[in-house]
């Protein structure tokens, strides 16, 4: 029997996040189908959501050496901006 194959991307958005995708996909022809069944088929799909991780970090100092180990304390140096999102 002839065969058709083909790829479907989707692309959801991220503002609704979304367990699974459901396909129906439905063959016909202008001929008698012996057994129309097979020419139905229902999918679903697991939907997988790729982070994207930005890390950033602001201060106005050019360069800052830390201090030797046992020295630091909690007043010690600039302050630093550091931003993550996701």
């Amino acid at each position: 029997p002839p065969q058709v194959s083909f790829t479907l991307e989707l692309e959801f958005s991220c503002s609704v996040l979304l367990d699974r995708a459901e396909v129906a996909l439905r063959a016909t022809s202008d001929s008698t189908e012996v057994t129309p069944q097979d020419n139905v088929v229902e999918l679903a799909v697991p939907i997988r959501y790729e982070a994207n991780v930005f890390l950033s970090s602001a201060t106005n100092l050019p360069r800052y050496e830390l201090p030797p180990p046992g020295t630091f304390t909690a007043s010690s140096g600039p302050e630093f901006t550091t931003t993550l999102r996701v």
